[in-house]
């Protein structure tokens, strides 16, 4: 398993939108709006790192209003 947070900017007056989409992708299994540098956080968990690289460049970013996203990777310390 591999879970990873994602950190969502987005276009002014797109975060709703924006929030509908990314809530609904596979894989993504919390999204919250928040207030601060960023619009939206999810959370994602997913069999492996090649489906994580899916959900993050093929599924999340290619979303109209984004306009930037940071990914943190869980690690097992």
């Amino acid at each position: 398993m591999v879970s990873a947070y994602g950190l969502i900017s987005t276009e002014p007056g797109k975060t709703a939108e924006v929030f509908q989409r990314v809530k609904s992708i596979e894989g993504v299994k919390k999204a919250e709006c928040v207030t601060g540098s960023y619009d939206i956080v999810v959370r994602v968990e997913v069999d492996s790192p090649e489906k994580l690289t899916k959900v993050v460049f093929g599924d999340i970013r290619s979303i109209a209003g984004i306009t930037s996203t940071i990914t943190l990777i869980v690690t097992e310390l």
